[in-house]
């Protein structure tokens, strides 16, 4: 079996797998980061997504032996002293989750957005979590989650 060696949340971790465990099941059953949710297997929902090397990716879609050598970055990590991320704090105050299975993926590939552009408008929001489904929210308060956490990460207000 093939040995990897990956940084999660910070840490790292060497372990053998089999070459077709997918990183989502690594994580979640090796290395106990259930925050990470197993939505569809198939990419279509993002539920799964992290931060691979600082970018957005289902990790129902990688393997596990792709993650060698690589950085992921789950929901849990996100605020790696203790505390909540702006993006997590924002998904809160917004009312940004109704059932919450999304909210982990929604949050992650907001992560990126912002990473890339700190500052988005509605529809670059909007355009930006394309790949990430919620069936519960309608999308709006996400949007305004998203928003408001960048206006926070840059020290400004939310433009309207």
């Amino acid at each position: 079996m093939p040995r990897i060696r990956v940084e999660v949340d910070g840490a790292t971790y060497e372990d053998e797998v089999e070459p077709r465990l997918l990183l989502v099941h690594y994580l979640r059953e090796r290395l106990g980061k259930v925050g990470t949710p197993v939505g569809c297997d198939t990419t279509n929902c993002g539920a799964c997504t992290v931060l691979l090397d600082g970018l957005s990716a289902k990790s129902c879609s990688v393997l596990a032996v792709q993650a060698d050598g690589r950085s992921v970055t789950t929901v849990e990590g996100l605020a790696p002293d203790g505390d909540e991320h702006p993006l997590q704090r924002s998904f809160h105050r917004e009312h940004a989750l109704q059932c919450g299975y999304c909210t982990p993926g929604m949050i992650m590939a907001s992560a990126d957005l912002l990473r890339e552009n700190p500052d988005p408008s509605e529809d670059e929001v909007r355009e930006g979590l394309e790949g990430n489904l919620c069936r519960c929210t309608g999308y709006q308060n996400i949007v305004r989650a998203v928003r408001s956490a960048a206006a926070e990460m840059r020290g400004s207000e939310v433009a309207s």
